[in-house]
């Protein structure tokens, strides 16, 4: 059994049931007026189920050209960081799996960090990530950063005062040294708003195998937003540079935005057979934006 299944609804109390095409739908669709009727049927909408076909095909594409990025790194040693950050539910995660799904886990590396041993918390903050950046060739993607303690940290608490302060001193001379050693650093936000951050609460609530991804802390962040966002601007403010901008990604639509942060990474370098991508590889500005672009849309 085939299925065509768009966005979940987590705006409901409970996930919907997904009807399903079974093969022998298929098997009678011979023009795109079969298809509407097949979908309307089955309680599709035939735009959705495009979108969702089309959004496929950019994204094998663009996965293609991914690939062919990591065998340039590879071959001329590049170090590359790719740092996602943004509010809980913001997409990072599932980007992060459509940007690595099909490199070579010998040269690429996913980092997520857990909350701090008791020895780190007594070492230089960014000592734990350090050893995490990427090798020679290799590619990082990081599922949060050093920029925790930009955000996260002083408005749940986890810091205080005087190591924030440190913090913000020192991250853009720290983030200048690693430029000047060559490792290129790609900082990305994503933007999510209020209203769509509790409908994708709401969905891993009920959802079973996202339910682990809904912590405390999660939660809070509804109650604390008007906190997160006085954090993130401070952040924006002292840590945008010209060596080490910040790019935001509005990504309400999450599929939407996977597809323009992939585009945007493959944007930066000029590897070897770019020119011959069967698709566009430079992002939609509605969407990806400089910080001082989207001083007026961040969430």
């Amino acid at each position: 059994m085939i299925e065509i299944i768009g966005e979940e609804d987590p705006s409901m109390d409970e996930p919907k049931a997904k009807n399903s095409l079974t093969n022998e739908d298929f098997n009678r669709v011979k023009s795109r007026a079969d298809l509407e009727e097949a979908l309307v049927n089955s309680g599709k909408k035939l735009e959705k189920a495009l979108f969702n076909l089309d959004y496929e095909s950019q994204l094998e594409q663009l996965q293609v050209e991914m690939v062919k990025l990591q065998r340039w790194i590879v071959e001329t040693g590049q170090r590359v960081a790719v740092i996602l950050e943004g509010r809980d539910a913001a997409g990072k995660g599932g980007a992060i799996k459509r940007f690595s799904e099909h490199l070579n886990p010998r040269a690429m590396r996913v980092v997520a960090l857990n909350k701090p041993t008791d020895l780190e918390m007594k070492q230089w903050y960014f000592r734990r990530y350090i050893k995490e950046l990427p090798n020679a060739g290799e590619i990082v993607f990081f599922d949060r950063s050093w920029y925790n303690r930009a955000v996260v940290e002083p408005v749940m608490g986890f810091c205080s005062k005087e190591q924030y302060q440190q913090f913000m001193r020192q991250v853009p001379e720290f983030e200048h040294m690693l430029f000047e050693d060559g490792i290129h650093v790609i900082k990305l936000w994503f933007s999510i708003t209020k209203e769509q951050q509790q409908k994708r609460f709401n969905g891993r609530k009920y959802d079973p195998l996202k339910s682990w991804k809904l912590s405390p802390v999660d939660e809070r962040g509804q109650e604390l937003w008007e906190k997160y966002t006085y954090y993130k601007e401070q952040m924006f403010a002292h840590t945008h540079t010209s060596f080490s901008p910040w790019t935001i990604l509005q990504t309400n639509d999450k599929k939407i935005a996977r597809l323009e942060s992939i585009r945007y990474v493959l944007s930066k370098f000029e590897y070897e057979g770019k020119e011959e991508a069967n698709t566009t590889v430079l992002p939609d500005p509605n969407v990806v934006m400089r910080f001082h672009r989207s001083i007026y849309h961040l969430a």
